[in-house]
Order: C-alpha cells, then structure tokens, then sequence
C-alpha cells in the first residue's frame, strides 16, 4: 500500500494498570487494560502529545491499517497522519479503547478475575469521567504530563470538555466538535428506545448472553438502526436516497421496497456483527448522565469555571442530534469565564456524521488550529 499521507501499517499495545480504579457509580474496578495506539513520535519535552476520545463506537483505531487486516481502516483516517489537519509529523496521536469498550480493553467480554467468567451483565457501569479518569492513568502510563490537546466528535468532544474539568492542568487545548453539555430529553428517549429493543431481545439473557453461547442480534440491529437515523440529515437522506426503490417497483410486501430501507438493513447486519450490546448499554447510559452543571443547579458556567485550557468549539448545521445550538451553549459558558474560543459553525448538509466525513472547510478549519498548537 501507498505510505503517502498515511501512517501506513500499525500495531495496537495494551496497558495494564493494577490499582483500582473508583468509578462514579460508587463501584469499584481492582485492575483494568487499556488497548491503544499512538501515531507520531513523543518529543523530548513530551509536550506535542494528543489524545483523540472515540465517540459511540468508535475505537483506538483512529488512523492507519493493519498488516494482517489491510481493509480495516482507521475511523478517522481522513484527519490523522503526516501532512494531513492532525500531523503525525508535528503531534504524538493517542487513541485508547475506552473502559467498558468491546475492542480489547477490560469491559462486559473481558473474563472476571473472581468467577473466571465473563463479566457480563455485572460488570459496573461507567461514565465520561471515569472514562477521563482511566485515560490520566494511561497518560501517566505513557510519561505525558499534560496533553498538548485533547479532541473528539460527539461522545467524544464530551470526554473532551471533561478533561478540561477533571485535570484542568494537563489539557493545554480542548476541541469539542459536534458535542454538547448535556443530552436533550430527546436523545434520552432515542437512546432508551435503542437499549430497550436490546434488553427486550429475547437471547439477552439479562445481559449473560455469552454464558448461552448467543448474541442479541436482532435488538442490536434495531438499536444500530434507530441510531444510523439520528446521525444523518434529512437532506443527506433525500440526497442519497429519495424515494428509490429497491426493484424498481412496489412489491406490497414487508420486505425492502425502497433503498433507505435496505440501506438502514445493512447497517443495522454490519452492527449487529461485530460490537457488544452490554457494551452499547453501557455507552449511551454513560452519554444520558453526562452533565457537568448537574452538581451546579444546571448553571454550566459555574461549572466551566474551572477550565483553563484554550478551546476549540464546532457544530455542523444539519446536525439535529446534537445541533450547533448546543455547542453555543457550551461557547457563551467559556466566555462567561474570559477563557479563549475558537467557534466554527460549518454549513455541510451530512448530519451528525459530518465530524467523521472529509469536508475542506471543516478540516481547513482544524488545521489552522492544530498548526497554532505546533508553534
């Protein structure tokens, strides 16, 4: 394969960290893994590191292939490697698997050192700041004192304002992109109605499913499903779809009569394949209790208060899941405290998903500003 614009071939690592780890919930985890990759080389004064937080299923595979697996891609390629907005020849790039995730850090899969058996349904719930929480730890892990940035798109760009929160002093940079404070009550109901067509799947088995040898397929697909409908536009859908039909009839069936219909199938299979439904319970839990003003009387300035990283703030214009007007919110709170924003509100028709896609002006944008960071 071609290296040009690329960090080419990578290889995942794994820290194992054997102090307990005390999580918000209350619970308590003894030991824990971290699976992830860096991109780049840590300089001598470790001060060009950055950490990119996935968002629902994404992973720490952010950028690169794998030797044995070359089709498989990192989620945001398009952004990460040298010469491109994030520079790998300027920045050290980690990505981490987050705690509870399904790509090889400790989560529901992992095996209960105390039964030996899979964690399952027992293993605790976790939150954004536990997230933050376990990444001090790899940061340590990996001689980083203080990140020279700290991004991430959605779920993401909430582990990123958490670090400003949580470890004001080891966050130069945040860069929140199509995130917010809090969830709506909207994107509660939507994610309830996604872990409910999970739970309510009969081969759950409470979330001991892997104990019967089976998987929730058909609640994950509908989750997948339900969630692929809030993450585009419905400009985009028309734009992609329309009212297509699959055989170019009616077929007065229940089967696939028109092309979004085949196309949210598809997805919903792809899904379904390969990621954890304990863990995708987890996840969108951990993104319904996110609030920072929650502990403040709603009042997100107050809560901000105690940042003092440098901000980056975007939103896309057809994003409704988490639209521009959240990230203002998050904007007017920072002002409130004198820190120093960066507000981009990016006209691109694709949704929520536009964080992922390659738009110039969005990674125009993100250029000028990490270039800043390297100077």
């Amino acid at each position: 394969m071609s290296q040009e614009n690329s960090v080419g071939f990578v290889t995942s690592q794994r820290a194992y960290f054997n102090e307990p780890l005390k999580l918000k919930s209350g619970a308590e985890l003894p030991r824990f893994e971290l699976v992830f990759e860096t991109y780049g080389t840590l300089n001598s004064e470790r001060s060009n590191a950055v950490l990119v937080c996935h968002a629902l299923s994404g992973s720490h595979h952010v950028a690169g292939r794998y030797a044995d697996d070359p089709e498989n891609v990192g989620w945001w390629n398009n952004l990460v490697g040298p010469g491109k907005a994030l520079d790998t020849r300027k920045f050290f790039v980690v990505g981490v698997n987050n705690l509870g995730g399904c790509y090889g850090s400790t989560g529901p899969l992992s095996i209960n050192p105390e039964t030996g058996k899979r964690y399952g349904a027992v293993f605790p719930l976790v939150t954004v700041e536990d997230w933050v929480a376990a990444q001090a730890r790899l940061a340590d892990h990996l001689g980083i004192r203080t990140w020279a940035a700290v991004i991430g798109g959605s779920l993401g760009g909430m582990q990123a304002l958490e670090w400003s929160l949580q470890f004001p002093d080891r966050i130069r940079h945040a860069m929140v992109i199509a995130s917010a404070p809090k969830l709506s009550a909207q994107n509660i109901a939507f994610n309830e109605v996604a872990r409910q067509a999970i739970i309510s799947d009969p081969d759950f088995h409470g979330g001991d499913y892997a104990e019967h040898g089976v998987v929730p397929t058909r609640g994950l697909r509908l989750a997948r499903m339900i969630g692929h409908i809030t993450y585009l536009s419905d400009t985009q859908m028309a734009e992609k779809f329309g009212r297509q039909l699959r055989h170019g009839e009616h077929k007065f069936s229940y089967e696939v009569d028109f092309e979004i219909e085949s196309y949210l199938r598809y997805q919903g299979d792809k899904f379904a394949a390969f990621f954890d439904a304990n863990t995708y319970l987890m996840t969108t839990k951990a993104l319904d209790y996110f609030d920072p003003a929650y502990d403040f009387d709603g009042n997100l300035a107050a809560a901000l208060a105690r940042a003092r990283a440098s901000f980056f703030v975007a939103g896309f214009s057809t994003d409704w899941r988490f639209a521009p007007a959240r990230s203002r919110e998050i904007v007017f709170a920072l002002l409130h405290n004198r820190l120093h924003v960066v507000y981009a509100e990016i006209d691109c028709s694709a949704g929520h998903d536009s964080f992922l896609l390659d738009d110039a002006h969005y990674h125009a944008l993100l250029r000028a500003y990490l270039e800043n960071i390297a100077t």
